[in-house]
């Protein structure tokens, strides 16, 4: 015996009809997978800074451009698809 109330769940103002988009209203340049790889990037060159022999500079700001970095994917990543 099916129960109608838990065979299918929607969350409260979520329909089942798609307008032929991705169903987000976020502008593009701010979905999950462009700013998951800016942050990649801000991390890769982090990294980069640290493992320079040339600017004690760069090498000093290595390990905030790093966090940054993280932080910033940990963010992106609860953003929408």
């Amino acid at each position: 015996m099916s129960n109608p109330q838990t065979d299918s769940y929607s969350a409260p103002g979520v329909t089942g009809q798609n307008n032929g988009n991705s169903g987000s209203s976020w502008p593009r340049w701010l979905r999950r997978n462009t700013l998951e790889l800016v942050a990649c990037a801000v991390i890769g060159f982090g990294l980069l800074m640290l493992l320079q022999p040339f600017a004690l500079v760069l090498y000093t700001w290595s390990f905030v451009t790093m966090l940054a970095g993280t932080v910033m994917f940990m963010v992106v990543s609860k953003f929408p698809e």
